[in-house]
């Protein structure tokens, strides 16, 4: 007999390249990768298969609006799933000291090595590479898990 599902939290990075984080009941990264759609209407196709492949979604994370974030939340929407729409600025200002975000090259250069942070101590798989839209969306997962409290604070290896 199957056990039943653990719930995860799904954070998305969105674009055309999207960035993709799956969190835990216990605050640990599952998976992440990036995932270039191509298009709108690729990513419109794309966008169910992606939520198909996480049937114990609780909860769907999008950083953005605008019409990408429109799509994703109607397929969240059609299937029951909540879903939280959050800027960029919601999760760096938790995560990371002001100076650590000062312009884009630094913050991407703090996503980075926090991200890789994560991956270590969730104890996911290591990159071969890890693309910035990848990395921002593992944050934003981290941030969302804090903020659902699935994770009651910061780990201490994580914290600056």
């Amino acid at each position: 007999m199957r056990g039943a599902l653990m719930p995860v939290l799904l954070a998305i990075d969105l674009g055309i390249r999207t960035g993709l984080a799956v969190y835990g009941r216990d605050g640990r990264l599952r998976a992440y990768r990036s995932h270039n759609f191509g298009s709108a209407a690729r990513l419109k196709r794309g966008a169910p298969r992606v939520l198909d492949e996480w049937p114990e979604l609780a909860l769907l994370v999008l950083e953005g609006g605008g019409p990408l974030a429109d799509l994703w939340a109607r397929e969240a929407d059609r299937r029951g799933i909540p879903v939280r729409r959050v800027a960029a600025e919601d999760w760096r200002t938790r995560l990371f000291y002001p100076r650590q975000h000062r312009n884009t090259r630094q913050a991407k250069g703090s996503a980075d090595e926090l991200a890789r942070r994560v991956i270590e101590w969730s104890g996911a798989p290591r990159p071969t590479s890890l693309r910035h839209d990848a990395a921002e969306a593992i944050l934003l997962g981290l941030w969302a898990v804090l903020e659902a409290g699935w994770l009651p604070a910061l780990p201490a290896p994580l914290r600056p």
